[in-house]
């Protein structure tokens, strides 16, 4: 059973595999209505379920729109239309959906959730998100890179704020692809320690500092993510930010990366908070290629998992 689950779970082949088959599939379509079916159509009778129990913008339709163009359906499922975990087992529902779909992609909260419809499904499943890991968008990140500045191997990435669950990928994608990666922020939002190890084993930098400008100095690449989730309270909404603010991507921080360094953000974002508007909307940005490219990354990693 071929799934993704995560991008160090994945070998470094097929992860290059992957990315070039995700530029091919995007070169082809050259100019064609967005909602326009591919040349050939390798999901063609293939139903993939698309399960929500985490609200969605990018995820939702980039996976829904990619499986179109490839000639599949969709069925999407939010987290009120399942008894997923509730009125019945994980492990049963990854049987049963098996008997009706080709493919499951989940967006969810626990780890343990999608290991676990992974361990019991009879069908690939795909990690559209969870607490800990978001590897699909690194994906997408790495092709967008390699667009504009080619090979990202051996290029310095400085991530900006949280250690949250993006850089852990992104940490992963270090060991895989093989650039350096630096962690600029408080030390109250530390990544995990296992990500940043797992990657130096691999025989990467990987830094942890407290002093941004040092951490952006010669980068190749500055990323960061919202400094709040959905689901945090108010109170600890205010604490981020008093954490978070000396970590703002801005143009004076931009000014110490490399003349030629892009800005990444995976969206969605509070302008003006962990990026400046005129960062975002900056020559350096590339937010928006970054977001198309989920659709073409994740429509490679679907025929990766059904070998199509």
């Amino acid at each position: 059973m071929t799934h993704f689950l995560d991008i160090n779970a994945t070998d470094a082949g097929d992860l290059r595999a992957i990315i070039d088959s995700a530029k091919a599939m995007k070169a082809a379509r050259g100019g064609r209505p967005k909602g326009a079916p591919d040349d050939t159509l390798p999901l063609d009778g293939r139903m993939v379920a698309l399960i929500f129990e985490k609200p969605s913008t990018r995820t939702r339709i980039s996976f829904d729109v990619g499986v179109r163009q490839m000639g599949g359906q969709t069925m999407v499922l939010s987290g009120a239309d399942m008894q997923l975990g509730h009125g019945e087992t994980i492990a049963d529902t990854a049987r049963v959906l098996s008997r009706y779909v080709d493919l499951i992609m989940i967006r969810t909260f626990e780890e343990q959730t999608l290991l676990e419809m992974a361990e019991y499904a009879d069908v690939p499943v795909i990690n559209g998100l969870t607490n800990r890991t978001h590897p699909c968008q690194i994906m997408a990140d790495i092709q967008t890179f390699e667009e504009h500045r080619g090979p990202i191997a051996g290029k310095k990435v400085t991530w900006c704020g949280d250690g949250n669950n993006v850089f852990a990928s992104f940490a992963h994608a270090a060991g895989q692809f093989g650039f350096d990666l630096t962690f600029a922020g408080p030390p109250t939002l530390d990544p995990e320690m296992v990500f940043v190890e797992e990657a130096r084993a691999k025989g990467v930098k990987v830094e942890i500092t407290r002093d941004p400008v040092a951490a952006v100095t010669g980068a190749d690449l500055v990323v960061t993510d919202t400094w709040v989730s959905m689901h945090d309270p108010q109170s600890a909404r205010e604490r981020r930010h008093n954490q978070l603010r000396p970590y703002q991507v801005n143009a004076a921080l931009m000014a110490h990366a490399k003349p030629n360094a892009l800005f990444m953000h995976c969206l969605p974002a509070h302008r003006d908070d962990e990026a400046t508007s005129e960062v975002m909307d900056g020559p350096a940005s590339v937010i928006f290629d970054e977001a198309e490219n989920r659709l073409h990354a994740q429509k490679a990693i679907m025929r990766h998992c059904l070998g199509v």
